[in-house]
């Protein structure tokens, strides 16, 4: 069996995926048999049921659709949610919107990207800084620019902090041009926010940020890195090395 596919280590991809997410909003921590978190943040990717590994769908859609009463959210069903979750979505009028691949790569075994003239990739580390990331990352995902300063104080309001949380900014031409960030928890390196303004999009510069993060975890003495992959990143990451190992169905309710 691969390492990457091995089911312990995809546990361990997923653990960090949850965590990640967990990270937004105090309201969001484990319950019994399932996850959620709640940023307040009308855009439904910054809210959600990470998984429902055991109790009952109905206790967990109740307080659910209580948490979130007024926002946009989505119920994330992976390899770490139990059977059945799917059939009971549907049952309760929820469609399924999109999906994302969980990706892996060995962090020895990346390839690494030629580098993109000019660019500057720095660690955000003061309240501006993550001011101008938060601004960047919300306009290159098409958001709705009112939500930037809710989705700013969600962020400024995580709990990590260095090593474990890292977020990278790339400039290019004296402006901020894309973003990464690595989270380092589970055994295991998970990259998040990867992001390029459109009008700078195809120079490499979502790669170089991908591979800072990743380096920065093969420097904390981690071996193996993962991402959930949007459908623009894909084909970017498979040439660095990652393959699938898993996927997140991701439904909403019609």
């Amino acid at each position: 069996m691969d390492e990457l596919t091995h089911p312990k280590v995809i546990a361990q991809q997923l653990a960090n995926a949850r965590e990640f997410w967990l990270g937004y909003g105090a309201e969001g921590r484990r319950r019994s048999g399932h996850f959620m978190y709640r940023s307040g943040v009308a855009d439904a990717q910054l809210n959600g049921v990470v998984s429902l590994a055991g109790g009952s769908f109905k206790n967990a859609l109740q307080e659910a659709e209580s948490v979130f009463s007024g926002l946009p959210w989505l119920w994330w069903v992976g390899p770490d949610s139990r059977p059945g979750v799917v059939g009971d979505l549907e049952s309760h009028q929820f469609s399924e919107v999109g999906s994302m691949p969980v990706m892996a790569v060995r962090l020895d075994r990346v390839r690494r990207p030629s580098p993109t003239a000019g660019l500057e990739v720095r660690v955000v580390d003061d309240p501006a800084g993550l001011a101008d990331w938060v601004r960047c990352w919300t306009w290159a995902f098409g958001i709705d620019t009112d939500l930037t300063a809710k989705i700013l104080t969600a962020e400024a309001a995580r709990p990590e902090s260095s090593p474990r949380l890292i977020r990278f900014a790339g400039w290019l031409d004296g402006r901020l041009v894309g973003t990464a960030a690595l989270y380092s928890s589970q055994g295991v390196a998970g990259v998040y926010v990867v992001s390029t303004l459109k009008e700078r999009r195809g120079q490499g510069i979502g790669t170089q940020l991908t591979a800072a993060a990743l380096q920065a975890g093969r420097e904390q003495g981690l071996s193996i890195g993962t991402l959930q992959a949007s459908s623009l990143g894909l084909p970017v990451y498979e040439r660095m090395g990652f393959a699938e190992v898993a996927r997140y169905r991701l439904f909403a309710k019609a």
